[in-house]
């Protein structure tokens, strides 16, 4: 049985939504959970420290280890400055989840640079200095869990969606930081993965539990990535609907990087052209 009896968990946005549910299916399992959320508003802008703290105190009406940390995570000071808190209250911090999130609509011909930047920080920076500021307490146990979170918008062309191209940039980001933090952290017991959910939230313009895709189904994939029975970095895990599918870029067989690819031949763009629909077919039939 997976136990988190004496884990200390820090949780990003999680005063509503997905971040919500995993920190009320962490407490149930026994997790002390530390909520952070700036409390913004559906434009990404302006905090409001009542909506975690409400959050939290729900929680603990439930009977729940909860606390709430109010505040931005911005800047590369604000990440340094939650991740020490966090580690303060109890001692040590076993596992952080960054699901703090944001969704703007910009055609290429709209795209602003703020938002962009916006963007970038919420979902690719703030995990990265968040995971920088817990590395040394983590290597220090020899064990750690970090997850990031990314989403099918970005990974596969045909859920994509027009105007996203900033929220699609970050969230593919965040796969190339759970690459490489994973092979960084595996010798110390930090285990470090991405999580792909799909739930009816705010950013959906959803307000209250939904009928269906609701948080509370994808909550046991983000625990379970957080928990000791997770033993293996740089997956991710597609969570909708109670459905979990762990993915990642695999190579095919026989490949000698860089030199051999066991792909086609070609010396000019006219061989490329003659020989496109080899190219491009799918890693399967290639390989068959």
């Amino acid at each position: 049985m997976v136990d988190f009896a004496k884990r200390v968990i820090l949780i990003t946005g999680a005063g509503r939504g997905l971040g919500f549910a995993y920190a009320r299916h962490l407490g149930e399992s026994g997790a002390t959970v530390l909520l952070q959320d700036a409390g913004a508003d559906s434009n990404g802008g302006g905090e409001d420290q009542t909506v975690v703290e409400e959050a939290a105190r729900l929680l603990r009406t439930e009977g729940f280890d909860a606390i709430a940390l109010p505040g931005s995570i911005a800047s590369r000071e604000e990440c340094r400055d939650l991740v020490a808190k966090a580690t303060a209250i109890r001692g040590r911090l076993d596992a952080l989840i960054h699901n703090a999130g944001w969704v703007a609509y910009e055609t290429i011909v709209s795209l602003q640079e703020d938002s962009f930047d916006h963007m970038m920080n919420i979902a690719a920076k703030a995990p990265l200095w968040l995971a920088q500021a817990a590395w040394p307490s983590m290597k220090a146990a020899g064990y750690g869990r970090i997850l990031l979170t990314t989403s099918d918008r970005a990974l596969f062309p045909q859920y994509v969606q027009p105007g996203l191209a900033s929220y699609a940039a970050a969230k593919m980001a965040a796969i190339g930081i759970v690459n490489v933090f994973a092979q960084e952290g595996a010798a110390d017991g930090i285990i470090v993965n991405a999580i792909s959910p799909v739930a009816k939230t705010r950013m959906w313009g959803i307000e209250g539990e939904p009928g269906e895709l609701r948080p509370s189904e994808v909550a046991p994939g983000a625990a379970f990535l957080v928990s000791d029975a997770c033993t293996e970095g740089g997956w991710i895990l597609r969570a909708s609907s109670a459905q979990f599918h762990a993915t990642k870029a695999c190579e095919a067989s026989g490949v000698s990087y860089p030199r051999d690819l066991r792909a086609v031949q070609a010396t000019t763009v006219d061989d490329i052209a003659a020989n496109w629909s080899r190219i491009a077919a799918p890693a399967v039939e290639r390989r068959a």
